[in-house]
């Protein structure tokens, strides 16, 4: 069994025993109550992203299943608001616990202390995780085509928004292309493949073109739908490879061990940030439209 089955296998089992705690209806109700109720502004990655000059999605981890702890003692009470002042264009957080260290608990923390996007990162295969999303503050969820009948990835994506969250698909090979549709607001190309977590960020460019005219494919003459924003994730720790992302059409970055592994994440992606912002010109080369 490769990694990613055993992880979306242990979700199953995982979500089923949260279920038998609180229903599915139990959190539908807590949901309609809290959409009701709040005023909560409407924060938009895909917006995020498309207006920052470095487009960098800061990832809170403490873990990965390849590496076992990158920070075990991470605290969500200060790495977010640390990438915010950085100069994070949005953030991602993993609530996965087994496999990652992470849980919702990370979000609900991390929520009040910044203003920018959140991302919930995890193995989404139920309707159950995004009103757990949409609860503790969320502002956007991954649905891994990997691991998605094609169907269902689409049923979600339309629950996802009915909730007021925006939806980053991931796609790791051309044969998940068929998975684009124009309702998915931004596609994620993963340079990790999910069954060795074995990282390789020219992935991102191998799949570039075909990503390009997948996405052009989807639009539809008669739709106000913009087209979905595209966003390289995992492997990326070079300045000069977001600019070659940046070329080949990417808007947005995601990036966190980079970050995690140092001990100080924040201060090092104010590091980062400053050398994409200090590269040469010439290296920076508008993408024709």
């Amino acid at each position: 069994m490769d990694i990613l089955s055993e992880i979306t296998d242990h979700k199953r089992i995982e979500i089923e025993l949260q279920k038998q705690a609180i229903s599915t209806e139990q959190l539908r109700e807590r949901v309609q109550e809290l959409m009701a109720n709040t005023q909560a502004p409407k924060r938009s990655m895909k917006q995020a992203l498309a207006s920052s000059p470095t487009g960098i999605i800061a990832e809170f981890k403490r873990r990965s299943p390849s590496k076992g702890w990158i920070y075990e003692t991470a605290k969500a009470e200060e790495i977010p608001a640390a990438y915010q002042a950085a100069g994070a264009s949005a953030l991602s957080i993993l609530t996965d616990e087994k496999y990652f260290g992470g849980s919702l608990q990370d979000i609900r923390t991390a929520r009040p202390l910044v203003d920018i996007p959140i991302l919930r990162k995890d193995f989404i295969i139920d309707e159950y995780q995004l009103l757990q999303a949409r609860i503790v503050g969320a502002d956007a969820v991954l649905l891994i085509a990997a691991c998605l009948p094609q169907e269902t990835c689409a049923a979600l994506t339309a629950q996802a928004h009915a909730l007021g969250l925006e939806v980053l698909l991931e796609i790791h090979t051309p044969s998940e292309l068929a998975y684009i549709t124009e309702d998915v607001d931004m596609v994620g190309v993963n340079n990790r493949n999910l069954g060795t977590f074995v990282t390789d960020v020219d992935n991102s460019f191998r799949i570039a073109g075909q990503l390009r005219q997948a996405i052009a494919d989807t639009k539809n003459t008669s739709s106000t739908h913009d087209l979905p924003l595209l966003v390289s994730e995992s492997g990326i720790s070079h300045t000069a490879t977001i600019h070659r992302l940046h070329n080949a059409g990417f808007h947005g970055f995601l990036i966190g061990e980079t970050f995690m592994k140092t001990g100080q994440p924040g201060k090092t992606l104010k590091e980062f940030i400053k050398g994409i912002e200090q590269a040469p010109k010439q290296d920076i080369v508008t993408l024709k439209q």
